[in-house]
């Protein structure tokens, strides 16, 4: 659970949801005038890898872990000494809460960045991230493999996305422990190696069943 939310049954529900499910909604926010190191030392209490820089209110950039990197440290320069409005990244992409986690990460891979603000109606309501969305698909991976491994069938592959046989009616043999459809002993034996070998090992395997 995030906020309340339950965690996505696949990898297609998550990327079809709104990016509030991976949304960090206590995201820093420091006056741009303040000083690097306060940044560093909230981030660090925070485990946040990011601080969003206001001005009268008004959020008018982001500084990251990789820009106190890059800026700060690589630099030599003392941190406690340069302000955060001497580093940020300005101005921030922003998007609204309904936006899907697809279509944030599309934003990131085309402006080459790994974090966007959420706002709504001027009002920011955090920052959603790279590194959150991939750890979101660990937990669903994992999820999924503990299903798995307790005797339900599940692919950790999502079927939808693996075009078995050209017409499913026509296939000649099934996957015993998921359903999948295949025309062929040979590809359905590299399919259960490949996605239920922990399933063959604990459950026995049923491919002497096909001969």
């Amino acid at each position: 659970m995030k906020d309340g939310l339950t965690i996505p049954e696949g990898i297609p529900s998550l990327m079809s949801s709104n990016v509030a499910i991976v949304m960090n909604s206590d995201a820093i926010i420091l006056e741009s005038d303040r000083f690097v190191d306060e940044a560093i030392n909230l981030m660090k209490d925070r485990n946040d890898r990011s601080v969003l820089a206001s001005h009268k209110g008004e959020v008018v950039g982001l500084v990251s872990k990789t820009d106190i990197l890059y800026k700060i440290i690589a630099e030599g320069r003392n941190p406690s000494k340069v302000r955060l409005r001497e580093i940020m990244t300005s101005p921030v992409l922003a998007v609204d809460p309904h936006t899907t986690v697809k279509e944030a990460l599309s934003v990131m891979n085309k402006r080459n960045v790994r974090q966007l603000m959420v706002h709504a109606y001027s009002a920011v309501l955090g920052i959603v991230s790279r590194e959150e969305v991939s750890r979101m698909m660990e937990k669903i991976a994992l999820s999924m493999e503990d299903a798995a491994l307790e005797g339900t069938p599940v692919c950790i592959i999502d079927q939808k996305t693996i075009s078995y046989v050209k017409d499913p009616s026509k296939a000649k043999l099934s996957c015993p422990y998921c359903g999948s459809p295949f025309d062929t002993k040979e590809g359905l034996s590299k399919h259960i190696d490949r996605l239920h070998g922990e399933s063959g090992i604990l459950e026995g395997d049923v491919r002497h069943m096909l001969e």
